[in-house]
């Protein structure tokens, strides 16, 4: 069951610096202004929340004996503005399932307004047909959460930009750069070039690149099959040069070891990496640990197991700040856009 989280709760779980960076923002007094979450990833709720100086929202998530999910909204929310804050990470279906029952249940009990605040969108590997007789997951998944009830979307870096447009409601994309880029920054590492670890993620390199003043290079790779790449050959110089490979999602890590192998043959002097989302499924750990990377950060979008949490070349930087930015901007219907400009 989900319960009230106290800002002395909350203070406790944040360092020293995450306080510096995340200094609240008070929203306007308002109690038709409620955040709600599933179980996914309550610790981002509540520090959402902290953020924007609210309390979460009373909600019962549990399960009955056969694992069918039970969701009860326990707080009047008729004619509310309401954010659901659910990543649909590991177990995929179950967080998932849980959103859209939470969504439900707001549409019928009055909510003026649903937003489903997805800080990572799963299923949006799948947004085309690569393959005959194949699903085009991403779209069933936007499809799902419009019949739900949902009046709008907030996702961070969706897989691919075409994923907005499976929607039938109003989506804001955010991009979790600032807060990567301003970590990078105060490293202030040398002869930096930004690596794109495919073709499909130049745009995103791209942007990075231009934040961090830095070169640009590209790793021509080729997937035999899912969770399998073969890299093939780098593009651009990166000899004696620091390399960060800058990606959406890590999932086994494979592709990312692979990639800063080829950069450290081709003459790099160091790699780094970074995502938006530590999927971190199977060996992704151990495969980290045990390559040339020196340091991986990435957001909490999604909560890192036990073992990512003791690897000490996994980094872990909030977007507590930039959602709840974001959600009083939805809310008080002021551009969100600003927000990376």
């Amino acid at each position: 069951m989900a319960t009230f989280a106290t800002a002395t709760d909350k203070k406790a779980h944040m360092s020293a610096d995450d306080k510096s960076e995340r200094k609240p923002h008070r929203a306007r007094v308002d109690d038709k202004f409620k955040i709600f979450c599933g179980s996914a990833n309550e610790k981002l709720c509540e520090d959402i929340c902290l953020f924007l100086g609210l309390s979460r929202g009373q909600a019962m998530v549990t399960r009955f004996a056969d694992g069918e999910a039970y969701v009860q909204i326990q707080e009047n929310v008729r004619g509310a503005d309401v954010f659901v804050i659910q990543p649909t990470c590991r177990p995929v279906d179950e967080h998932l399932v849980e959103l859209l029952l939470m969504i439900d249940t707001l549409k019928r009990a009055s909510a003026r307004r649903t937003t489903a605040v997805i800080p990572y969108f799963g299923y949006g590997r799948q947004d085309r047909k690569d393959k005959p007789r194949s699903p085009i997951s991403a779209k069933l998944v936007a499809d799902l959460l419009t019949t739900a009830g949902a009046d709008r979307a907030l996702l961070i870096d969706p897989h691919a930009p075409q994923i907005q447009g499976f929607f039938n409601i109003p989506v804001d994309p955010l991009f979790a750069s600032p807060v990567l880029v301003d970590y990078f920054k105060k490293l202030n590492l040398p002869y930096l070039t930004v690596v794109s670890p495919d073709a499909g993620g130049v745009e995103r390199a791209r942007f990075f690149a231009k934040k961090m003043d830095s070169a640009l290079a590209i790793v021509d790779k080729r997937r035999v099959e899912a969770n399998v790449a073969e890299v093939m050959h780098v593009i651009g110089d990166v000899q004696g040069r620091t390399c960060l490979v800058i990606d959406d999602l890590i999932d086994t890590a494979g592709t990312l070891v692979k990639t800063a192998s080829a950069l450290m043959e081709n003459g790099a002097s160091s790699v780094y990496a970074c995502c938006s989302h530590p999927v971190l499924s199977g060996p992704a750990v151990e495969n980290i640990s045990h390559s040339c990377i020196k340091e991986v950060v990435v957001t909490d979008t999604i909560p890192l197991t036990e073992a990512a949490r003791l690897e000490p070349k996994i980094v872990v930087k909030s977007v507590a700040g930039l959602i709840g930015r974001a959600i009083q901007s939805i809310h008080e219907e002021t551009s969100v856009s600003k927000l990376f400009t």
